[in-house]
């Protein structure tokens, strides 16, 4: 092993053990929310659900990635490779729907309280939970072909061959096989994307306007407490522009890796560190946003019914 892989291998296993912690720590802290107050709100299911999605995805990616990383090969067999790699494009999946569904979910919270929205936000924290059915089952059957179409590592000079992660293959069987395959995720993420992009455009434009409002009530040498909901917008805001970020950079690097014939290492290293760059990062935005949080840090009891950010 060179210096190149070696410290590849350390920063993917620092990505892996330093994610899993801290989205642990999120659901256990979650558990121990509905053991004390019986309940979670809205934004707290939707939270949990996310760090359920990013725990899965370390899990099921960063473990083979960091045993390759540390020059293990051939320790997944064809069961192996389908079980991990459906497991990592289904939490992938639920990743971008539950960004997607916190990023609406607090655009029509921080929206003004007219006829119309009154009757939607009274309605909206019934659709949490069965949105969150709906995302697994989705992309449970967008990425079905992921248990056809995966086998364990095979000779990347076969014709069949499309992907090869050192440690799994992707194989194929006809040209209009692969389109499918590589059309349906990218038409589902483009439109939980768009609609992410949408809601935080509306929430920035929510908040703009709520701060020339305040600046003309109060005056500019004033800052009145910030209102709970624009804090939580804010931290959404964050959350899915990290998303829509990181996936723009992993589109464009994995479009380049494509239609490159000489893969140099260190691209396709760069490009494995930072599939799991969200569930390393958006953990500690939720918790940095979350007083009660930091509340139990400081080994303080979690004050039941209070606005989480």
């Amino acid at each position: 092993m060179n210096a190149t892989e070696l410290s590849f291998g350390i920063v993917i296993l620092l990505q892996f053990s330093i994610g899993v912690s801290v989205n642990l720590f999120l659901l256990l802290f979650y558990i121990h929310m509905v053991s004390t107050t019986h309940k979670l709100s809205s934004s707290d299911l939707i939270l949990a659900h996310l760090a359920l999605a990013n725990t899965i995805t370390l899990l099921s990616r960063g473990i083979p990635e960091t045993m390759s990383a540390w020059g293990m090969r051939n320790f997944l067999n064809d069961v192996g490779c389908k079980i991990l790699i459906y497991f990592y494009r289904v939490a992938r999946g639920l990743s971008i729907c539950t960004v997607c569904l916190l990023s609406v979910f607090q655009a029509i919270t921080i929206s003004p309280s007219t006829f119309r929205w009154s009757g939607v936000k009274a309605k909206l924290p019934k659709f949490i939970l069965p949105s969150c059915v709906l995302s697994w089952i989705l992309n449970m059957l967008i990425d079905f072909d992921i248990l056809m179409y995966t086998s364990g590592p095979q000779n990347s000079s076969s014709a069949r061959i499309i992907l090869d992660l050192k440690y799994c293959s992707r194989v194929s069987v006809s040209a209009e096989t692969t389109l499918v395959i590589a059309v349906v995720p990218s038409l589902r993420d483009l439109f939980f994307v768009g609609l992410m992009s949408v809601a935080s455009g509306y929430m920035v434009f929510v908040l703009q306007r709520h701060h020339r409002q305040v600046q003309h009530l109060h005056g500019p040498s004033h800052s009145p407490r910030m209102m709970p909901e624009v804090r939580a917008a804010k931290r959404v805001i964050a959350l899915a522009t990290l998303y829509v970020l990181l996936y723009g950079r992993q589109s464009l690097m994995l479009s380049a890796l494509l239609s490159i014939k000489e893969k140099s290492p260190l691209l396709v290293n760069s490009h494995l560190v930072f599939i799991l760059t969200f569930s390393v990062i958006s953990p500690f935005l939720i918790i940095h946003s979350d007083r009660r949080m930091r509340a139990f840090w400081k080994r303080e009891s979690p004050v039941p019914n209070v606005d989480p950010f």
